[in-house]
């Protein structure tokens, strides 16, 4: 009898005691679903935000500072950037990040300018490799002529990672966006286009990557191919 009952109270003591030792675990877990919710909403509402920032950005009615740099990716972001200087909306055009193998001439000819405009006004920079690079090269360049406010010619999905980036390596230089668009995301339904869609996310991700990254300073690299070769010989 008293078996039994010594048995009866151990049993009940390890089934009071459960609901103690999880408890923490519910909380834990309880908590941690919150957090996660919390962050798909954050990280939904800034792809919202970028996509409208994106979407309404729009290039100044009248461009005007001191340099113009381009960041390859398309034939359109240089024809722009030249039509720009032609204009007068700057004093010299940087293309920063063209691949070794093309020519100042082949560009020349891709934007019908004339040899004249490209012999005294442009400058062909090779050695960016990405985005960062771009930066780094155009900083570079900027500084030693001694600019001090630079129109910014990329695509407008582009643009908030390129600035980021610019700004990040160059705080003290004005950085003026001059958005390039290709489609009209404004009016367009690009959500219900997968193509435009997929382009929207993935640089989307990347601005996370990139504030991070300079948030942190980790993961960071110089995005030249000069660096490169340096750090390979």
């Amino acid at each position: 009898m008293s078996r039994n009952t010594s048995r009866s109270r151990s049993e009940l003591s390890r089934s009071g005691s459960e609901p103690a030792r999880r408890g923490p675990v519910r909380r834990m877990l309880r908590w941690g679903g919150f957090a996660f919710v919390l962050a798909i909403a954050l990280i939904f509402g800034g792809f919202l935000h970028f996509a409208d920032s994106v979407t309404t950005l729009k290039p100044p009615l009248e461009p005007r500072a001191d340099a113009i740099v381009v960041l390859t990716g398309g034939y359109q972001r240089i024809d722009q950037a030249v039509e720009l200087l032609q204009k007068g909306a700057g004093k010299r055009l940087l293309i920063s990040g063209v691949h070794p193998t093309t020519t100042s001439k082949q560009i020349r000819k891709m934007t019908q300018a004339t040899p004249e405009l490209f012999a005294c006004c442009v400058d062909i920079g090779y050695d960016a490799l990405d985005t960062i690079g771009n930066a780094e090269e155009a900083t570079n360049w900027i500084h030693a002529r001694g600019y001090k406010s630079v129109l910014v010619v990329t695509n407008n999905y582009h643009m908030p990672r390129s600035l980021s980036e610019l700004a990040y390596v160059d705080p003290e230089t004005q950085f003026i966006p001059y958005p390039v668009v290709n489609t009209d995301l404004k009016t367009s339904a690009w959500f219900t286009d997968p193509n435009a869609m997929r382009v929207m996310l993935a640089e989307y991700l990347k601005v996370l990557f990139a504030g991070a990254r300079n948030l942190t300073g980790l993961g960071r690299h110089p995005g030249l191919r000069s660096a490169a070769s340096d750090g390979q010989s």
